[in-house]
Formats: C-alpha cells, sequence, structure tokens
C-alpha cells in the first residue's frame, strides 16, 4: 500500500485531482487505485513509496529551457531559465530563429525581468515584446558549452478568429445537422457532401449563414455498422461515406461504373437503400465500396500514369497528408482485406498479432505488396477533401457568414487508426468519460483514450496542433466538444466502470492560446461545448480566449426561482440552441416521447425517478410557455396551460424565434423540429437498445424546401435575427 502523502505529492506533479465537487455540490474523493493506475498509465514506478518519489522527482525536475514556451499578445514575452543562482547571468546569450526565416538575438544581461533562484525559482529573461505570431525556436547559447538549450516558442493572439460580420454585431442562424440523416433523390441511401451542397445554397437563399455538421471524422468503412461520429477511427480524416459517389469526376469517365450503377439490380438496391428510414450502414457502404475502387482505377490510367494537372494536386495532397494519411489509408485497407476473411474483425485489437500495430514488419510488407489498395483510400480521402471544400467554397460565393461549421470529437476510438499508430501522443490504457451525475448515477465511459498532458507539453503541442489544422479546413467555425476538456478530463482506468475514475488538468492557458493561433490562420471562428458540471475556474478562460459559449434554451434556467432565462440575457458571444443532437426534438421533449422510451428501454433505476422527471418536464413546459407569453411571442390560439398545449408547428414555431430574438451572435435550429419529428437521433446512455445515429430525416430536401411553413419559418428566423442585432 502506498503512503497517503507519497502518493498525493506524486498526484500533483501528474496533475490528478485526488478529490473533486459531484454533481450533488458535495466533495468526492477519488479512490487510491484509481489514482496509483493512472500514475502508472503515465509512466510512473508504484511498486513502492521510494520507486514513486524517485518518479515524481525525476518527472518534476525542470530542465534549463521548458520544452515550449506560449506567449500571448498583452502579456509578457518572459521565458524561464532554470539555473543555480550561482551561475552568472553574463554567460547566457539568446537567439530567436522565427517561422518567417528571421533571426533575432540579444544579451541574456540587462533582460532579466526577475530572478527568483534564490528562492528555489528560475532566472526570468525578457524576450522582445513585438514577436510575431507562429512557431518559432529559441536557442540560448552558454560561454563554453558546444550545444545551446533550445526550445519551441509559439507567440499567439489573445483570442480566437471572429468573422468581420460577428465583429459587427450581426445575428445570425442556420441549422445543425447530422449530415448522415438527410434525405434526397440523389443519394446512396446516406446523406452526402452532395446532399450538403444543396443544403447549403438553399439555406443561403433564405438569409442563413451557416451550415453545422456532426463530426464527418473518418469512421471505419470495412466495419461500417461501428457508426457513431463521436468514436472515429481518427480525427483528422474524413468518413469516406459521405462521399457523392456521382459528383467525383472520374464517374462520369468510366464506363464500368456507370454499367454497374444503371443496372437494374443495383438502382433496386439503391432505391431500398433511400427509401429506408434508418441509415443502412452495412448496404451504403457495400454499394460506394463496390463502385469508387473503378474510379481510382479510372484516376490511375487518365491521370496518375500520365502525370496531369489533376495527379500533381492528389500527390500535392499526399505530401501534405504525411504519415497520418499513410497510417489512416493502410489500417483501411488492411481492416479492409482482414474483415473480408474474418467479420469478426471489427478493430486492430482483434487483428492477428503481426498486425496489431502499424510499426510492425508484416504490416510494412502488407503496404508494400497491396501500395494499389491503400493509394485507393489516399485518393478516397482527397476526394472526400474536395467535396468538403467545395460546399464551403458555394457558402463563400451565396454569402454565408461562416458557411459551415465543422465539430471535433472529443477523443477517438480505442480500436482504430488513430490508436494503431500512436506512439505516445494517447494514453490507451485508460479511457475518458464523466463522473456520476443527477441523470447517470454510474458517470460515463465513452471508451476513447486521451491525449497523454506530458507529451504534449515534451512535443510542443505537435498533435493538438495538427489536430485543429485538419477540422479548420474548409469550414468558417468549428465546435469543439466537451471543450471543458482543454482544463480537466475524466479518466477512467481501463475495464473499470465510470464511478472509479479521477480528473486529470491539462495546460489550459497554453492549449487556448494555440486555439487562437490556429483560428486565426483559417480565419476559423469556435464554439465551445461547454455544457455539464462547468469548473468556475474556465468560464472566464473561455470567455476571455473568444470562445463561443453554448446555451441550450431548456438548460438556461434561473438559479435562483428555477424559471427560464430570456434569450436576451444571454452572452453575446455564444451559440444559442433549442435542442441537440444528445436531447429529444421538440416534439419528442413537449411529449415526453424520451421518458416514454427511456421507461421501456429500463433506462430507469425505479418508477419513483420517473414520475419525478414527469412531474419536473410539466414545471418545464409550463415555464417555458409563461416566458414566450411574458415576451409577447406565444401565438394566439396557443394555451397557456401546459398539461393542455400539445406541441404544433406554430408553438414550435414560436419558441424558435423567442430564442432567435435574442442576444446570442449564433442561433442553432434542428431541420428535425421544422419537419414536427419525434424520434430522436441519439439517446445518451445506450448502445444496443436503440438504433443510434442512423434515423434519416422525414422527408427529403426536394420537398422539405417546397413547404409553406419551412419557408415561413426560415423568413421568420432572417426577420428576428434583423431585428436582434439592432438591439
Amino acid at each position: 500500500m502506498i503512503n497517503q502523502t507519497v502518493l498525493k505529492q506524486a498526484a500533483d506533479v501528474a496533475n490528478i485531482a485526488d478529490s473533486y465537487i459531484s454533481a450533488w455540490g458535495d466533495e468526492a474523493k477519488v479512490e487510491q487505485e484509481s489514482i496509483l493506475h493512472i500514475l502508472a498509465s503515465l509512466g510512473y514506478n508504484t511498486d513502492s513509496d521510494e520507486a514513486l518519489l524517485a518518479s515524481a522527482d525525476k518527472k518534476a525536475k525542470r530542465d534549463v529551457l521548458a520544452p515550449v514556451f506560449v506567449l500571448r499578445d498583452g502579456q509578457p514575452n518572459e521565458i524561464a531559465l532554470n539555473i543555480g543562482a550561482s551561475i552568472r547571468e553574463s554567460d547566457f546569450n539568446w537567439s530567436i530563429l522565427t517561422e518567417q526565416g528571421e533571426t533575432i538575438s540579444g544579451l541574456v544581461t540587462g533582460n532579466v525581468a526577475r530572478d527568483e533562484r534564490q528562492e528555489g525559482g528560475a532566472l526570468v529573461v525578457a524576450l522582445p515584446s513585438d514577436l510575431p505570431w507562429g512557431y518559432h525556436q529559441l536557442s540560448i547559447e552558454r560561454k563554453r558549452r558546444k550545444t545551446p538549450y533550445r526550445a519551441g516558442l509559439i507567440v499567439t493572439p489573445q483570442t480566437c478568429f471572429k468573422q468581420p460580420a460577428m465583429e459587427q454585431g450581426k445575428k445570425m442562424w442556420g441549422p445543425s445537422i447530422q449530415l448522415y440523416t438527410l434525405k434526397s433523390s440523389h443519394n446512396w441511401g446516406i446523406g452526402d457532401f452532395g446532399d450538403l451542397k444543396q443544403l447549403v445554397a438553399e439555406i443561403a437563399s433564405r438569409g442563413g449563414d451557416f451550415v453545422g455538421l456532426n463530426p464527418i471524422h473518418s469512421l471505419f468503412p470495412a466495419n461500417p455498422e461501428a457508426a457513431s461520429p463521436y468514436s472515429p477511427s481518427s480525427r483528422r480524416w474524413l468518413n469516406i461515406l459521405y462521399i457523392d459517389v456521382c459528383s467525383v469526376p472520374e464517374f462520369a469517365l468510366s464506363a464500368d461504373a456507370q454499367q454497374i450503377v444503371g443496372s437494374a439490380e443495383f438502382q433496386q438496391r439503391l432505391q431500398s437503400a433511400r427509401d429506408a428510414h434508418w441509415v443502412n450502414y452495412s448496404e451504403v457502404a457495400a454499394l460506394k465500396l463496390s463502385v469508387l475502387p473503378l474510379l481510382f482505377q479510372e484516376f490511375k490510367a487518365r491521370h496518375l500514369d500520365c502525370d496531369s494537372e489533376r495527379a500533381k494536386q492528389f500527390l500535392e495532397f499526399v505530401e501534405q497528408g504525411g504519415e497520418s494519411l499513410l497510417h489512416q489509408a493502410a489500417f483501411d485497407a488492411l481492416h479492409a482485406q482482414l474483415y473480408q476473411q474474418d467479420s469478426s474483425m471489427w478493430g486492430w485489437p482483434v487483428f492477428p498479432e503481426e498486425y496489431r500495430k502499424f510499426s510492425n514488419q508484416a504490416v510494412q510488407q502488407f503496404i508494400a505488396k497491396q501500395r494499389d489498395q491503400v493509394h485507393l483510400y489516399m485518393y478516397l480521402q482527397w476526394i472526400a477533401d474536395c467535396q468538403v471544400n467545395e460546399a464551403q467554397v458555394l457558402a463563400d460565393s451565396k454569402g454565408m457568414a461562416l458557411g459551415l461549421y465543422r465539430d471535433l470529437a472529443v477523443g477517438v476510438a480505442d480500436s482504430g487508426a488513430e490508436t494503431w499508430a500512436d506512439e505516445g501522443n494517447l494514453v490507451q490504457d485508460v479511457s475518458i468519460g464523466a463522473p456520476p451525475d443527477i441523470l447517470g448515477p454510474l458517470g460515463q465511459n465513452w471508451g476513447l483514450p486521451p491525449l497523454n498532458p506530458e507529451t504534449l507539453q515534451a512535443t510542443g503541442y505537435d498533435a493538438y496542433i495538427k489536430l485543429l489544422r485538419a477540422n479548420m479546413q474548409h469550414c468558417g467555425a468549428l465546435r469543439i466538444d466537451h471543450v471543458l476538456g482543454l482544463l480537466r478530463l475524466w479518466w477512467i482506468p481501463k475495464g473499470e466502470n465510470a464511478t472509479r475514475g479521477a480528473y486529470v488538468y491539462y495546460a489550459v492557458d497554453e492549449m487556448l492560446a494555440i486555439l487562437a493561433l490556429e483560428s486565426h490562420r483559417h480565419q476559423c471562428s469556435v464554439i465551445g461545448e461547454d455544457l455539464g458540471t462547468v469548473p468556475d475556474e474556465i468560464v472566464d478562460k473561455l470567455r476571455d480566449a473568444g470562445v463561443h459559449s453554448y446555451k441550450v434554451f431548456f438548460f438556461e434556467t434561473s438559479k435562483q426561482d428555477g424559471g427560464y432565462l430570456s434569450p436576451a440575457h444571454y452572452a453575446s458571444q455564444s451559440m444559442a440552441a433549442l435542442c441537440t443532437h444528445d436531447m429529444p426534438t421538440l416534439r419528442g421533449f413537449w411529449h415526453c416521447d424520451d421518458l416514454k422510451m427511456g421507461k421501456e428501454l429500463g433506462l430507469y433505476p425505479n418508477e419513483e425517478q420517473l414520475l419525478g422527471l414527469f412531474d419536473d418536464r410539466l414545471k418545464s413546459k409550463q415555464g417555458i410557455l409563461n416566458s414566450v407569453a411574458w415576451h409577447g411571442l406565444l401565438p394566439e390560439g396557443v394555451g397557456q396551460d401546459a398539461s393542455l398545449v400539445p406541441m404544433d408547428a406554430y408553438l414550435a414555431e414560436a419558441l424558435q424565434l423567442h430564442v432567435a430574438a435574442g442576444s446570442s451572435t449564433l442561433l442553432s435550429v434542428q431541420l428535425e423540429d421544422w419537419l414536427e419529428m419525434d424520434q430522436p437521433v441519439n439517446i445518451p446512455g445506450t448502445v444496443n437498445e436503440y438504433p443510434n445515429w442512423r434515423r434519416k430525416l422525414s422527408m427529403d430536401l426536394e420537398h422539405l424546401f417546397g413547404l409553406d411553413a419551412v419557408n415561413r419559418i426560415a423568413d421568420s428566423l432572417s426577420q428576428m435575427r434583423s431585428k436582434a442585432s439592432s438591439c
């Protein structure tokens, strides 16, 4: 048994909290075994008190220079030199090689901001105040020392980028969609990038400024039923099932592809996939992956073999994708081959031993032998990237202020390409989740390994920077799922339930500063999904960093009397919404369909809790009616007794306009609510009990925008947002 004092000392070095404030407001203690497991996963020796202390001392020991310094505009540009009190400062000089190729240098003497060495601190050196934004290299030279000390130096803006329309106070609206739910007469049974372009054009013509997307990260084409967009194979690449096959230039040139697609049998399968109420991922994958390889063969013959201009564009994409693209393409090609031989191969943990790591010799031999298959998946990533770009270019040309906003999931699946090829960025024997709360007394385990905070700092945040760059491509804004994870994540030892976790803290100030820099570089504003238990310490940090908060109307209530806050009181730097993908639809909420379904699925421990939830829902509905009526937006003919008032098109529109009249810069609406749908797209806490991530919209896009009611509400939203802009 490890001594408590020793454990506390090591936990402090590793930034593991040994207690936290629970959802009930009490202090909850973390189990000793959980802290020990997490310490071991971070490379600490937990065999004995002495071994753990030695590990902690080694980890806490400071090098002369930290691996990276992150400096923010408006704050002193200072770096710490960890040298002994007796060492002369005149022995040192500094130089900076900027990202732009310029060298700036100076002496440490005369630039000392503070000398804290007598108190066990550092010699703090002031650098020039006018350093350009970017990723620079700092060198500190010492007399009689052959090699200089080196560190990364990242200089960043204070806040994230905002589009000029935002800065000018424009209030915008747009739908947030799950792309796979879109129906059309031309898709192949799943919403695709062609549907996205169609939706962008329709929304832009009705005054909307953005279309929000679910995460479009790469999933598992060989195992398509692993369909959660929040458990991706990699967060740096795209879901190739979203490719609009008929819009790929090679499709029009491939007689073989057209012959297959034009056949009566294929057309019948296509129509069945389109007509289905739920996305049949296996069928969609079978249809698309029977045709897409033919397009790659056409591309090879017409472009790669001739070194055409189009081939050069592809090869440039491959070069920029580097090792990460090779990891993704090799994984998908290998997975496809293994799955074809044995359909129980759901991910790399069950691959034959020799294929379980990208670096294994057998994998390298596979890549060499199956070059064409690996290149096929690189080509498909390129096509997907081009099609997302086309949607954003279209949005820009139609005058949308934002265009697309993309969604960055909080982590990656423990069975996909990113974990398969990982070399230390991820901690693979823990997973992240959430501690117990009122609605989830057992907590949540998401099965996603976290980024290692120690590796992040040691590598100058390389994995995090690449992740932001990949997800800020081809969009005007990025929504960061569970943005609180920049401060802390709930780590759960592998194989344990979520109650046995602990919070591990990250360098939030540095990560927010880098987020601001990449945001400006990509001209991409940032939305932070900050729902749930929000620690006070991050609220101001997110606001000051220019990250838009997430205001879900149903959760925005007064702490005093529980009444609904007026949307006019929401922070301007926010995105407001009535519903999200993790909630029932407006109609489902109002008619308590989620509670009824939860009862059927056995999600509630007892009848008493369920009855309490029904009572709370009625109170919520009454509070909503009271608030909308008080603001003068309740339509004539809609009563004010919540127990008697059903949800209909008029009340749904009134609620949307109520939030549209508010002060949030962004307003997100759901197409499901325009169609008065009641089935949810996802029920949190379920895996097999409900077909999550599969429910489509009830109407195709062509007919949706022919409805008078839809055109009326879109027009009303534009008018209401315009009035809100002038308030």
